[in-house]
């Protein structure tokens, strides 16, 4: 995190994780929608990212995020900013359902505001004393390392395992 925000009060953390959020949610639901039209106009899509979207889509996590839009309407985009793990299914699935941008900006815009500002409060709050804890000793900075680490080590072997499957997917031509 910048310097900046160890000592920034409300407003500019919460301008800070706004847009964070925003521009991370966007991305989601225009990857989607970009990859859904794509898979639309080809049976099967021939980039590498578009193919691993497409997988990510048809998974189990995006069937939850489809119900979770089929059941609870356009309130599913605002609450999956109160959910943990939710944010990507629900708005990746706003896009493969092509819901219209208009109503998607505003409920999302308002699921942004409140994810700031959990985070501009409680949020940061708990981050800053999870660092202060760890730093103040060797064995807790060795644990924030360690976890560090970890989390590293989960996203390359997701990758990997992510490359694996793409690579041996049979050719139906």
């Amino acid at each position: 995190m910048p310097a900046w925000l160890d000592d920034a009060s409300f407003w500019p953390l919460f301008a800070f994780f706004f847009a964070i959020v925003f521009f991370r949610t966007q991305a989601t639901y225009w990857i989607a929608r970009l990859v859904t039209a794509w898979t639309l106009d080809r049976s099967r899509p021939t980039r590498p990212w578009v193919a691993r979207t497409h997988a990510w889509l048809t998974r189990d996590t995006g069937s939850r995020g489809f119900r979770a839009i089929e059941r609870w309407g356009l309130l599913a985009i605002p609450a999956s900013f109160l959910m943990t793990g939710t944010k990507t299914v629900v708005n990746g699935a706003a896009g493969v359902l092509r819901m219209p941008f208009g109503r998607y900006l505003a409920a999302m815009t308002l699921g942004s505001a409140v994810h700031a500002t959990i985070y501009a409060t409680v949020g940061w709050a708990a981050w800053t004393a999870a660092v202060a804890a760890a730093a103040g000793s060797p064995w807790g900075a060795a644990a924030l390392a360690v976890i560090v680490a970890l989390v590293a080590l989960v996203i390359v072997l997701g990758v990997r395992r992510r490359r694996a499957r793409v690579a041996t997917v049979p050719d139906p031509g």
